[in-house]
């Protein structure tokens, strides 16, 4: 019923539309009639839904939140329109538009996308996909994380959804609350909800492992001597860990136990660990692992990183280094495709550049007979010479840094038969070694341990080296064309004259074969943890393979590779970037994962020899080239620094 205020109005409104209903009804008397049967049947249909819609909705809904109004508590009011409430509202009330059926939970007229009470039953009514149902749960706990715990209360009951079983939510409260009788009752209770039939006995001992630790910790040995004999063992799991819990017990201190057991300590630390751990033997239905949203958010930017062919940075655990609002694209710019510097202290062929393995020094060997040394400005990308190393009459076409970056190697071509040992911190020359004026030294490889060396030719000398120069092992008849000392200090990977590589073990004194090719293999190169191996190989460029595997992974295509010795190489972020010289006078760098390349770096006039990754900047590049000139290459100062033709960009 309106309120006597607007009385007048509602008869004139009822006046005009009666009116409007005579004259409809005296020019169509057939229509009238059965328009009037349907509009009977349909009002009484949509009564009797109505009537079964709000009986469902009010048996259905959650408990409704502390100071929200309870939906259909009544029919009249100022709704108007009550008739079809769940509440006592008798009749339909008049409506300010003739012929609106009545609404559910007594609101006519409105909106069911509202905020109020119908707004809510009218989304509950609507049934959540499974999708749904797990968007709000992992929202709901990322805001309980954040300590929003009121909000995630009214999500869950506009929602209709449960964030997590009733007793994992108490397992979880007595858990971090170190209430651990409470959380032995917890688990009974989650037993049918366990994956395995273990899976229960296995969440009790690590439990019971927690208790017993904090017994420790606090002094008290009676308490955890109990725990150790009367709970953990008769479980009859894991006895091997229960001896080395009982080692425990002698301990002097908490500082002690915490130390060898491995152990955070007794606190909110060490409990959440537990947790993470107990969560894996229940259905995410009933306790959601931790932090899970925040997992599905770090897995999409690092997929999306992984697809993006300049990233060349690493993640940040916390993400706040990127944006969640759009997918992820480093810019061209940002990638070292731009010449920074140009090099042009040598006055022939540069053959060689190395950067040291912390990379603040860069050396460049050249037919000149010189090898410099160069500072290396990691912020500017500016290079400085800092030192000269002379003497190499046959030029120099092979370094080596030792790990230490004290000493480096420096090698000539076929016909050189001596090798170089210097002092690159001090440029003193420590020793020139030769054994044979027959003898091919033509490249080096440092042992990990910094005080042996290996060293060979295509004559067929392999020897392995001390600082002195004195020849500790050899290996006769092997030609060597490249060498490599993996981390483990014993295994030397040698290619040959037999298109291949070998791996070498100088104190078992066995080999075996480990790369195959088709054609001859002019350098390789390894990467840090020894798994991968880049190849240069004539008439076919570059190869990548599977060290472990013995397989090849992925052949890389643009580069022109004839039979000059062109040597590539591994970097970036997570090496996941390779590039080569080319006999066609450019740079190519590849994304490992692909086989086009991803830049072509032009500005040298001759064929190009040997590239080299700063291991410290992943952002900077060096390439030697026949031209006598060295390029440092880097991002873009600024957009205006890119110029046409400078670096060309192929998807």
């Amino acid at each position: 019923m309106q309120a006597n205020g607007a009385a007048s109005t509602t008869s004139a409104s009822s006046t005009t539309t009666a009116a409007g209903a005579a004259a409809s009804s005296s020019s169509s008397p057939s229509a009238s009639t059965s328009s009037s049967s349907l509009v009977a049947a349909a009002a009484a249909s949509s009564s009797a839904r109505n009537g079964e819609s709000s009986a469902e909705e009010v048996s259905a809904s959650p408990p409704t939140p502390p100071g929200l109004p309870t939906a259909g508590a009544g029919g009249g009011g100022g709704g108007g329109g009550g008739g079809g409430g769940a509440g006592a509202g008798g009749g339909g009330g008049s409506s300010s538009r003739p012929g609106s059926p009545p609404q559910a939970n007594g609101v006519g007229g409105g909106s069911a996308a509202g905020l109020g009470p119908a707004g809510a039953a009218a989304r509950r009514k609507k049934r959540l996909s499974q999708t749904d149902e797990d968007i709000i749960r992992l929202v709901g706990q990322h805001l309980h994380e954040m300590g929003l715990s009121q909000t995630v209360d009214l999500l869950m009951q506009e929602s209709g959804c449960r964030l997590e079983h009733p007793a994992a939510t108490k397992f979880r409260s007595h858990v971090t609350d170190g209430e651990w009788e409470k959380a032995e009752a917890d688990l009974n209770e989650l037993k049918p909800l366990v994956h395995s039939p273990n899976g229960t006995v296995r969440m009790k001992f690590l439990l019971l492992e927690q208790k017993y630790l904090e017994y420790l910790e606090d002094g008290k040995l009676l308490e955890a001597l109990q725990v150790l004999r009367q709970d953990l063992t008769p479980l009859k799991y894991n006895t091997e860990r229960i001896h080395m819990l009982s080692g425990y017990l002698m301990c002097s201190n908490p500082e002690d136990l915490r130390e060898k057991a491995g152990w955070e300590g007794k606190g909110p630390l060490s409990r959440a660990k537990l947790l993470d751990k107990l969560h894996t033997y229940l259905p995410p239905s009933v306790m959601l692992p931790p932090r899970r949203l925040h997992t599905l958010l770090h897995q999409a930017v690092e997929l999306q990183q992984d697809r993006c062919l300049y990233h060349n940075t690493r993640l940040d655990p916390s993400l706040d280094s990127v944006s969640l609002l759009i997918d992820h694209m480093c810019s061209k710019k940002q990638f070292p495709c731009n010449t920074r510097q140009v090099l042009t202290e040598h006055c022939n062929e540069v053959w060689y550049c190395k950067f040291s393995n912390d990379g603040t020094k860069l050396a460049t060997g050249s037919k000149d007979s010189t090898v410099i040394i160069w500072q290396v400005d990691q912020e500017s990308f500016q290079l400085k010479q800092v030192r000269t190393l002379e003497g190499h009459a046959y030029g120099a076409s092979y370094l080596a840094w030792s790990p230490d970056d004290v000493h480096i190697i420096v090698c000539g071509p076929d016909d050189c038969f001596e090798l170089w040992l210097w002092n690159a911190q001090t440029g003193e020359l420590r020793v020139k070694m030769s054994q044979s004026h027959e003898d091919s030294l033509t490249c080096a490889a440092w042992n990990p341990d910094c005080k042996r060396f290996v060293t060979g030719g295509q004559r067929g000398q392999f020897y392995q080296c001390d600082l002195d120069g004195n020849v500790l092992d050899s290996w006769e008849g092997v030609r060597v064309q490249c060498l490599w000392c993996l981390g483990d200090g014993k295994t030397i990977l040698a290619s040959d004259t037999h298109q291949r590589i070998r791996a070498y073990n100088f104190e078992e004194l066995t080999d075996r074969n480990i790369v195959q090719e088709d054609h001859p293999i002019m350098s390789f190169t390894v990467s840090k943890n020894g798994r991968l191996a880049l190849l240069n190989v004539a008439t076919q460029g570059v190869h990548l393979w599977d060290l472990q595997d013995r397989v090849l992974v992925r052949k890389y295509q643009g580069v022109t590779q004839g039979f000059y010795t062109i040597h590539s190489c591994l970097g970036g972020h997570n090496e996941d970037f390779l590039a080569s010289g080319s006999e066609d006078h450019k740079v190519y760098v590849w994304h490992r994962k692909r086989e086009m390349p991803i830049a072509v770096l032009t500005g040298h006039t001759r064929t190009v020899n040997c590239v080299s990754w700063n291991p410290a900047v992943p952002g900077m590049l060096a390439s030697a080239s026949d031209d006598g000139t060295v390029r440092i290459w880097g991002p873009a100062l600024d957009a205006d620094d890119i110029e046409d033709g400078l670096c060309s960009m192929e998807s």
